[in-house]
C-alpha cells in the first residue's frame, strides 16, 4: 500500500507551499518507518481524513483535545487503507453518512503535522460527500460538529486546512 501512496504523493501538485513541504516531509518520514500506518510503531505515522462537502458547505469539528476546527479524521486500525479510515473516522466523528465521489477515492491534500501526545501526523486529506442531513456525532465525540459556508469554514479553521478548503472549493 506505501508503493500506491507514494506513487500517489510524487505526481501531487500541491496547492500551496504548505502542500509542498508537506509532501517532502511525508516522502521523507515514510523511508525511515517499518510500517508506516501502525499508530503504535512510532510517534510518526500515516493518518487519513476526510473533507466532507454536501449542498450545505464543508463540515468540521471542533476537536476536543486541540481545541480548533477541523477537519474528521484519525489513526488507521490494521488492514484498513489511509482512504477507508477517513471514511470511518468521519461516520464516526459525525454520524453522517458519508460516501467518496462516483470516481472513487480522491486524495486532494497532504498535511504533515504535531498531533496529540507528542505525535507526528503524515496527514493524507481526502473529499468525501454528504447528503444534507444534519450531524449527529456520539456521545464519545466532539459535540460541536457542523456545515459551514466556505467562507465561514475557511475562517474558523486550522491554517493547515485553509489550503484543502480554498482548493476543493466549488468555484
Amino acid at each position: 500500500m506505501m508503493d500506491s501512496v507514494s506513487l500517489a504523493l510524487t505526481g501531487r501538485i500541491p496547492v500551496d507551499d504548505r502542500e509542498r513541504a508537506s509532501i517532502a516531509a511525508f516522502l521523507d518520514a515514510v523511508k525511515r518507518l517499518e510500517r508506516p500506518f501502525d499508530e503504535h510503531a512510532d510517534l510518526t505515522h500515516v493518518t487519513g481524513s476526510a473533507i466532507v462537502v454536501g449542498p450545505r458547505g464543508v463540515v468540521l469539528h471542533l476537536h476536543k483535545r486541540l481545541g480548533i476546527w477541523l477537519q474528521p479524521g484519525g489513526h488507521i486500525d490494521e488492514g484498513e487503507t489511509p482512504w477507508d479510515a477517513a471514511l470511518r473516522e468521519a461516520e464516526e466523528e459525525t454520524g453522517l453518512e458519508v460516501r467518496h465521489p462516483a470516481a472513487g477515492p480522491l486524495l486532494v491534500h497532504v498535511d504533515v503535522h504535531p498531533g496529540p501526545r507528542g505525535h507526528t501526523h503524515l496527514d493524507l486529506r481526502y473529499l468525501l460527500e454528504a447528503d444534507d442531513a444534519e450531524p449527529a456525532p456520539p456521545p464519545e465525540e466532539s459535540q460541536d460538529v457542523c456545515w459551514f459556508s466556505w467562507d465561514d469554514a475557511i475562517a474558523v479553521a486550522d491554517p493547515g486546512l485553509v489550503g484543502a478548503l480554498r482548493a476543493v472549493r466549488p468555484s
